[in-house]
């Protein structure tokens, strides 16, 4: 079957199937993006591009991200460290009686010259 006969079957224009892309070989910036997150490990893309173009590369910023994208080099999010006061309110007891145990939920304060305390 030709070429035309089947795009006409498919109803898709026959540039589709005849389309090269006109983008430039991008192997030399996708080895710099790599060398440079290789050695600078907590960089993003937004400070890869700005080494970039320190470096003379002419290159968009969308260009850096889909390639940084590509690479597989996001960042990865850091796990939150537990905090302090879930392990205080695990070493509580349980009242037994009344007036065995006080709270106090401190905010802020005023000092004798009016000034602020506190958080």
């Amino acid at each position: 079957m030709s070429i035309r006969r089947a795009c006409r079957v498919l109803e898709v224009d026959t540039s589709t199937y005849h389309y090269r892309s006109r983008r430039p070989d991008q192997a030399g910036l996708e080895g710099r993006i790599r060398e440079i997150c290789a050695t600078r490990v907590r960089y993003g893309y937004r400070r890869v591009h700005v080494l970039l173009r320190r470096e003379g590369w002419r290159v968009n910023h969308k260009r850096t991200c889909r390639i940084y994208r590509e690479l597989g080099l996001q960042l990865r999010n850091k796990t939150p460290k537990r905090r302090v006061k879930a392990k205080l309110r695990e070493d509580r007891r349980p009242a037994s009686q009344a007036n065995e145990t006080w709270a106090m939920d401190f905010i802020h304060d005023q000092l004798a010259t009016g000034g602020r305390s506190g958080c």
